[in-house]
């Protein structure tokens, strides 16, 4: 728990060796055991995955870069036990704390469990799954993909200008809708989000992505697209554009000057 930053010096040297782009996906892999300190994986780059069984702190993923890190309770947790009474399962226990992914860029995150506060502060590119999170989650989110198979706390996406969240069940009072719209899922969407679950399923062996899986097509009637109203006018414009053969930033560009 005294051990902060663990893989922030292993990630500097992958990218001092090999640059920015880092390496293949999972070319180094590190399974670790017990609780991590503050900023588990911060800034960790492409190639490298950090797996923990366990528990983790603040600050997690802070600034990832292209990483991957897996976060899932002991094995040896009385709450795991698939036959644990509701409100003791794995998905009602914190797994992680606060400020979680803040600043990400890219890569990916997998948390069996639930997490504290601003969940995806900022993140502008990496993609995650979590099991419930506190209050102002996705705040000032620019890009990326959040999904949460669990509860949200108050304020949920304050100043999201980018992005798309998929919540389950989600409590649309929790919700900020100043810059966001909620709306059902798109078929493409719900694609994305039964990739990520199932994904989930397999780094993490979470017993609500098993339950969703087996009832995907009533579940995913559950979820709601949590999507900044401008991004996703502007992800519109851009796919028509792309379908007729014009140049994507021309016509981004004369439709915001249009409505300008």
């Amino acid at each position: 728990n005294d051990h902060r930053s663990v893989g922030a010096m292993l990630g500097g040297e992958v990218v001092r060796r090999r640059g920015g782009a880092g390496l293949p996906d999972d070319t180094v892999e590190v399974t670790l055991r017990g609780t991590a300190g503050q900023s588990f994986g911060a800034f960790l780059p492409r190639g490298v995955t950090l797996r923990l069984s366990g528990d983790a702190n603040d600050y997690v993923a802070k600034g990832l870069s292209g990483g991957r890190i897996i976060v899932r309770p002991d094995p040896a947790a009385p709450f795991v036990d698939p036959d644990a009474a509701a409100g003791q399962r794995a998905e009602d226990q914190i797994v992680a704390g606060n400020t979680i992914l803040y600043g990400a860029t890219g890569g990916e995150l997998f948390l069996r469990g639930r997490v504290g506060e601003r969940f995806a502060v900022r993140n502008s590119g990496a993609v995650a799954v979590v099991e419930g999170v506190g209050d102002h989650g996705c705040e000032y989110m620019t890009g990326g993909t959040v999904v949460v198979l669990g509860p949200t706390g108050r304020n949920f996406a304050a100043g999201m200008s980018g992005g798309t969240a998929f919540v389950h069940r989600l409590d649309r009072a929790q919700v900020n809708t100043e810059m966001v719209d909620l709306t059902p899922l798109r078929e493409e969407e719900q694609a994305v989000l039964h990739e990520l679950v199932q994904r989930h399923f397999a780094e993490t062996d979470s017993a609500i992505a098993a339950e969703l899986l087996k009832r995907w097509p009533e579940a995913v009637a559950e979820f709601v697209a949590v999507v900044p109203r401008d991004y996703r006018r502007v992800l519109e414009i851009m796919q028509a554009a792309e379908a007729a053969g014009r140049d994507v930033d021309d016509a981004v560009m004369s439709a915001l000057a249009a409505s300008a």
